[in-house]
């Protein structure tokens, strides 16, 4: 992030934004993997690793479909989430000494596990954009107070407004509109309520004024103008990101310790034989661009470059 950063703000710098949103990202990789035989399954929760032959070979899915690798199982759960897909003891030998060491560094068993973040509140609002100036611009920041900092329980809120760049993404005349507290909401204040009953929805709509009154420092009339109005919460995003404790992440560097073991290097390493890893949980952590990194690593491991280089040519046409 340091050097996206800096690459940033230099002299000459241009900030590009995909027309279609980060969607138009999703549809041209989907779109990429099918071209070269592969394919994506949507709705399909994985249960289970499966293990053969001393080694994660593939995964079984809710619905009871099972799907075996033929080389790797890439896990991009988060690293508290990934120990829950993986069988009890049974198998024996070293996967089991494999499985039981990681669980133990990551859940404690052995320390104090892996540090995670906190989670965050939500809010999406669609707006009547009539009126609004034209340099409304796609991002704003607002910090409540200085003193408190960037971990301050819902302190630093981030604005998104993508249709300020890219007008498709909102119906004529509209606005979409998101501002998110990241990792600075914790769990624990949300972890004994239960979705929809009459205390979660009061405390809902208690912290999203908390968001509402932000957002008025972008846009001071926006409730006025507000005709769509979405609030989440820690356990919206763990429900729908399918995140442990609906966390941001984990709290710790991961360019310099992998969160699977100690005694293994920063990267896609488990430990585990046939499971390598990619996400926010292993190098070079946190954000969109580092997680995508991350998948890099992998592919650079998986597939020499000469290979990489052919399916580049195949794929684009490109003399690379």
């Amino acid at each position: 992030m340091a050097f996206l950063f800096r690459e940033r703000h230099r002299e000459g710098a241009e900030y590009d934004y995909p027309l279609g949103g980060s969607q138009a990202l999703v549809d041209a990789l989907v779109r990429g993997v099918r071209k070269f035989g592969g394919s994506v399954t949507l709705r399909a929760p994985v249960e289970r690793f499966l293990v053969e032959d001393g080694r994660v070979a593939g995964v079984r899915l809710a619905d009871g479909r099972e799907l075996r690798a033929r080389r790797k199982v890439v896990t991009n759960a988060s690293v508290w989430d990934t120990m829950r897909l993986l069988p009890p003891p049974g198998e024996g030998g070293e996967l089991d000494a494999a499985i039981a060491a990681a669980r133990a560094h990551v859940l404690g068993g052995d320390g104090e596990g892996a540090p995670a973040c906190g989670s965050f509140m939500h809010l999406h609002v669609g707006i009547d954009a009539a009126g609004l100036p034209e340099d409304l611009g796609i991002h704003h920041m607002v910090v409540r107070n200085w003193d408190l900092g960037v971990e301050g329980d819902l302190n630093v809120f981030n604005i998104s407004i993508p249709s300020a760049l890219d007008p498709s993404l909102a119906p004529p005349g509209k606005h979409v509109v998101h501002i998110y507290g990241a990792a600075n909401e914790p769990y624990e204040e949300w972890a004994h309520l239960e979705r929809g009953s009459e205390e979660y929805e009061r405390k809902k709509a208690e912290k999203g004024e908390i968001l509402w009154a932000a957002l008025e420092k972008a846009i001071p009339d926006v409730r006025e103008r507000a005709e769509v109005a979405m609030v989440g919460t820690p356990l919206t995003q763990q429900r729908f990101v399918g995140r442990c404790n609906g966390t941001y992440g984990p709290a710790a560097d991961v360019t310099q310790r992998n969160l699977y073991g100690d005694d293994l290097l920063p990267g896609p390493d488990t430990g585990i034989a046939g499971l390598m890893a990619v996400g926010d949980s292993c190098f070079p952590g946190i954000g969109v661009p580092a997680a995508a990194g991350s998948g890099f690593y992998v592919a650079n491991t998986l597939a020499g470059v000469g290979q990489q280089r052919e399916l580049l040519r195949e794929g684009i046409g490109a003399n690379v």
